[in-house]
């Protein structure tokens, strides 16, 4: 990665890369969801890929929004 980007440039690309996660995440979610009962392994991993892209907005978020998610208890 050799090009350089401004900090506008950079932080559209955070912004679309949230919104990727975002969109991601409901989809795994709602395979996770239609998998169930059907096929726990996939239902599974579908579980695992969800975590994985919450995990991500949760990062993404506190750069982007500086302690806008706090944890509670």
């Amino acid at each position: 990665m050799t090009d350089v980007v401004d900090s506008d440039e950079l932080l559209r690309r955070m912004h679309r890369a949230r919104a990727c996660a975002v969109e991601q995440e409901r989809t795994w979610r709602s395979r996770r969801d239609e998998l169930r009962s059907t096929d726990p392994e996939a239902s599974r991993e579908a579980a695992v890929r969800t975590v994985a892209y919450e995990a991500v907005l949760r990062v993404l978020d506190e750069v982007l929004t500086p302690g806008r998610r706090t944890e509670t208890g």
